[in-house]
This record gives structure tokens, C-alpha cells and sequence, in this order.
């Protein structure tokens, strides 16, 4: 027997959905989901599955598919099923196989929401998800929304597995004979997650062998602090910003009087894609010259004597290309600037060519035009230079200043003005342990 008293006092408790409701369950054929699927059968629920058949493990990829259209069938449900050429998407935009295959189920199930009217979409995450999730968070760093790890309920996204365990689940499979698949990927140490699940998590429960019910209520917690987090970041907000017809005012004296002033701006600067490493770089030059600039993919903040200024970015301002660590080649209109990393530590004399110490780079990039007010430090200079008074000096006529391409770091320095000239302060030196070559072509 499945214990439905505590499935569906679960799903109340939190909210998630009703009797009336029209659920998507995520099924892979693994025994979470699968038990999922009996739980919502033998409640009553009205629900169809959906499946992803990524196209990641050849026969076993179908067998999965194979086993989930019997799972529906026995169940009487709808079922819908999708297949992806998940490595094509992964090196299309340039992301791990894992996140291309989460993008890819996402995107489909939330399509899936729209067009077929369903009220939310389920999926079996269950209490060692949570605390994996949590780890890995503090592992790769995380603010206070990654400490709550995955919440019952976000949006459309239902979790009504969470007041169960593993181990719980793993019992409740044997005892009513619940068949289900099993993916081999699962049991690969090769994947950060599994690493945590096979090697890490085991040793936790040596120190505490309640951990489930530990890591429930630190998440409530957390979830409780982030709430009142984001209450006194919305008063913030209301105090020191101010919007006019060319962007967002942050007055830099009510900035400067915040506490704690990091952490606040960070939370504030994330909803522009602001990473937490660029907020630190900006704060640093909050008492440098005025002018500088910083990037995230969709908007720019400028420093101003009396305060920051956020504009959206478009392409009728100027062009502009994100470059991440993964890239190989950018585009910028008829440029292309390929990008490769070495630890050969060398330097050639190539106007066509920048040698970076990479330790200095903060990323993401931005490749765009010359913008007036622009300053950099050319090789060989010990003082900011006027890009527009570098331009006159190199006799660069006025048409070819446009489409000059400008690398910039993540903190708004400039790094190279391709074809000219680099910055001195990223110039290769003698402590130098890892270089980032650009080369500008021409497509």
C-alpha cells in the first residue's frame, strides 16, 4: 500500500494543486517518477505523462520510451512524447549536455502547460534531490536562494515528492512491486551530482542519519530568510532607485549609506544579469573617475558622478556580442574573433592579435563598437587614454572608427582595441600562468 494520507496531506499543505486540476507528470521510467505516477493514479488525480527521449543512450533511450508508453498504457493516461538531438543543442549554444537536456524537457513541458490547458506540471524531485541540490549550490557558490535548494512549488513547476526520501522511496518500490527502468547514468560517478549522491551524502548520514529530516527543515528556513530578504530588497529598491526616460537612477550617496551594501546591490543588480563578481568590481570603482561602464547580456550601468545609471542594451545603440569562456569565435557585423586559451605562456607582435593574462579576465566578455568617453591604457602606457584621441593619433579615418571592434572585461575595462592596440594592465607578464589569445578575422 502507498501511504496516500501523506501524499495528498503533502499536496494540500503546500498548495500545489487541487482536485480538479488537470496535472503533466515528467516521467523517465526511473522509480521516482513511476511512483509518482501510482500516487496520482490511486488518488485520483486527473493527469497525463510526458516523456523526453534524449537520444543520449541508444538502446536504453528507447527502452525507456518503450517501458513509459506501457506505464501509460496500464495507467488509462494521455501521453505525450518528444525527441531530441540533445548534443546538436549542446554544442549549437555552446552548454554541457546536462544543461541542453534540462533546457530542452523545460521548454517542451512548459509548452506542453500552454497548449494542452494543463494547471501545473510535475515532477518527482523527492528529500535527497533536495539536499544534492543544496551541496552542489555551496559548492559552486550560492546566494540565499540556492541554500533552500528546490522548493514543493515555483510557478507551474510542482514537486509532490519532497516529503519522501530515497531510501523511503526505494522501500515503498519492493513492497508493492513497482517495476520501473533504470538509467545507467545514474550510477556514473562522472557527473558532479552523482559524485555528491554515491561519495558525499553516505558520509553526511554517517555524522547525522537523519539528514532528510535535517536538511527539510533547514530548507523551510532558508525559504523563510529569503522572503524576508527580498521584502527589505523590494523597500531598497523604492528608496534608491529612480526611473527616467534614459534608464535607472541609484543614487550613489543612499548606496554608499546600505548595509549590508554588497549584498543588498548584488540582489538588487541580478534582476539586470548582473553577476555577483561584476557588483563587486563596480562597487570598487564607485570612487574612481566617472564614466565606466559594465556589462551584463541585456543592460549596461554606467558610474555618473552621483550615481549608477542602468540602460537596457539594443542594437540601435551599438553592437555588442557576449563572450563566454566556452567560446571559440565571436561575431561582430563582418568580424570574427576567434579566441584560444594556452598555457604556453608566449607573446608575438600581431596588431591582429591580444595576449591576455587570463587570471585578469572577468567573465562574461562584450565585443562591441567604439563608444565615445571610451578609455584604455595602450601597451606600453602608464596612463588612460582617450580611445577617440588614441584614434586621431593612429590616423584612423572617421567611417572605419565604427566598426572597430572593443573587447571589454567583466568590470567595464577595455582589454583590446582590436587591430591596434591591447591594454597595457592585461598585457602577458613574467607571473603570468595561463594566456587568452584573440585574433580578429575578417568573415
Amino acid at each position: 500500500m502507498l501511504p496516500l494520507q501523506s501524499f495528498t496531506e503533502y499536496v494540500r499543505q503546500h498548495a500545489l494543486f487541487g482536485p480538479d486540476h488537470k496535472i503533466l507528470l515528467a516521467v523517465s521510467g526511473g522509480k521516482d517518477s513511476v511512483l509518482m505516477v501510482h500516487f496520482f493514479k490511486q488518488a485520483g488525480f486527473n493527469f497525463a505523462i510526458a516523456h523526453c527521449n534524449f537520444g543520449l543512450r541508444g538502446v536504453e533511450s528507447q527502452r525507456d520510451e518503450d517501458f513509459v508508453r506501457l506505464v501509460a498504457a496500464t495507467m488509462e493516461a494521455p501521453l505525450y512524447i518528444t525527441h531530441f538531438d540533445t548534443k546538436a543543442y549542446a554544442a549549437e549554444h555552446k552548454i554541457s549536455t546536462q544543461m541542453a537536456a534540462r533546457d530542452l524537457r523545460y521548454n517542451w513541458f512548459e509548452e506542453l502547460r500552454r497548449t494542452q490547458q494543463f494547471d501545473c506540471i510535475a515532477v518527482a524531485h523527492h528529500q535527497d534531490d533536495a539536499i544534492e541540490t543544496i551541496l552542489l549550490n555551496l559548492v559552486r557558490g550560492t546566494g540565499i536562494a540556492g541554500l533552500h535548494g528546490i522548493l514543493p512549488k515555483r510557478n507551474y513547476l510542482v514537486r509532490p515528492l519532497l516529503f519522501l526520501s530515497r531510501k523511503e522511496i526505494d522501500k515503498l518500490i519492493s513492497a508493492n512491486e513497482i517495476r520501473f527502468v533504470e538509467d545507467s547514468s545514474n550510477l556514473s560517478a562522472g557527473y558532479a551530482r552523482n559524485k555528491l549522491r554515491l561519495d558525499v551524502v553516505p558520509r553526511l548520514k554517517e555524522i547525522n542519519p537523519n539528514l532528510e529530516q535535517t536538511f527539510a527543515r533547514n530548507i523551510e528556513r532558508f525559504a523563510d530568510t529569503e522572503i524576508i530578504l527580498q521584502q527589505r530588497i523590494a523597500a531598497v529598491r523604492l528608496e534608491i532607485c529612480e526611473e527616467r526616460a534614459d534608464g535607472i537612477y541609484l543614487s550613489l550617496e543612499k548606496i554608499s549609506a546600505l548595509y549590508p551594501r554588497r549584498l543588498l546591490l548584488v540582489e538588487i543588480l541580478k534582476d539586470y544579469g548582473f553577476t555577483e563578481i561584476v557588483t563587486e568590481q563596480l562597487l570598487a570603482s564607485l570612487n574612481k573617475l566617472s564614466g565606466t561602464s559594465f556589462y551584463s547580456s541585456t543592460h549596461r550601468i554606467t558610474v555618473d558622478r552621483t550615481a549608477l545609471i542602468i540602460s537596457r542594451i539594443t542594437e540601435e545603440v551599438y553592437a555588442h556580442q557576449m563572450i563566454h569562456p566556452a567560446d571559440s569565435v565571436v561575431k561582430l557585423g563582418r568580424q570574427l574573433i576567434g579566441i584560444t586559451f594556452t598555457e604556453d605562456v608566449t607573446f608575438e607582435s600581431n596588431s591582429d592579435k591580444a595576449f591576455v593574462d587570463h587570471d585578469k579576465l572577468i567573465f562574461p566578455l562584450v565585443l562591441r563598437n567604439w563608444q565615445r568617453g571610451d578609455r584604455f591604457m595602450p601597451l606600453g602606457m602608464k596612463n588612460l587614454k582617450k580611445v577617440s584621441d588614441f584614434f586621431i593619433h593612429q590616423k584612423v579615418p572617421q567611417p572605419q572608427k565604427e566598426n572597430i571592434p572593443i573587447l571589454i572585461n567583466g568590470n567595464g575595462d577595455i582589454v583590446w582595441v582590436a587591430g591596434l592596440r591591447q591594454d597595457d594592465r592585461y598585457k602577458v607578464t613574467s607571473t603570468t600562468k595561463k594566456v587568452a589569445i584573440f585574433e580578429q578575422k575578417f568573415n
